[in-house]
């Protein structure tokens, strides 16, 4: 139909999208591309085309991804979408002040008690810690299996411990560290330090993201 309609802008939109779901984003990419020339500056069309970019080579957003997520909050600076993938470019570059400032303009545009507002606040805990010097432990390469769990204890170097107050929260979370970014399994409580924790499968905030679903995770 497309052959016969060029200039149907709801007809790319919808083949780049039905691409990204069949894994064919460089096909996605190329309908993206369409439906971006017949709607220039539409902050969703130019989202969805980073994203796919991105997909298509390796999941890294340097380059023209990162310039068309910069011209969708040019033309949406409340871009739900842009907002995300604009906060994952900048912790890409260990910008993590950034990446924290993005997150944040983000986590005001969306439902306080959302999924997604679980994972953003989790985000920006990490990108905190790590401007703040904090870091991020590799698992040790474990290979989750069905009921997994994953324990280990937290520590604080005495020049951070003074800045912690009695009010102040601790997040330790898992995520798949090859894949996306959305916590595997997550834990809360006071900021008191060290800190034992286990994680597990009942932790998940997804059936289909969890501990055991994956190889290597890393924790944050």
């Amino acid at each position: 139909r497309l052959k016969a309609q060029p200039d149907d802008l709801d007809g790319w939109t919808m083949l780049g999208r039905s691409y990204v779901a069949l894994g064919r984003h460089r096909d996605a990419a190329t309908a993206l591309q369409r439906a971006n020339a017949l709607a220039p500056g539409n902050a969703s069309l130019l989202a969805d085309l980073a994203d796919v970019l991105a997909m298509a080579q390796g999941r890294k957003l340097a380059g023209e991804p990162a310039r068309m997520i910069q011209r969708a909050l040019d033309a949406d600076p409340k871009h739900v979408k842009a907002l995300a993938l604009a906060g994952t470019v900048a912790f890409e570059t260990k910008d993590y002040a950034a990446a924290r400032g993005y997150w944040q303009r983000l986590l005001a545009e969306v439902p306080a008690e959302s999924p997604l507002a679980r994972s953003v606040g989790n985000s920006i805990a990490e990108a905190t810690a790590l401007e703040g010097g904090g870091t991020v432990v590799a698992a040790n390469d474990a290979k989750p299996a069905a009921g997994a769990n994953l324990s280990g204890e937290v520590g604080i170097s005495a020049e951070l411990a003074a800045r912690i107050g009695p009010g102040d929260t601790l997040f330790i979370f898992a995520r798949a560290a090859d894949g996306p970014r959305l916590p595997l399994a997550i834990a809360k409580r006071q900021a008191q330090l060290p800190a034992a924790f286990t994680l597990d499968d009942t932790m998940a905030m997804s059936p289909q993201m969890k501990l055991s679903a994956f190889g290597a995770v890393i924790v944050g």
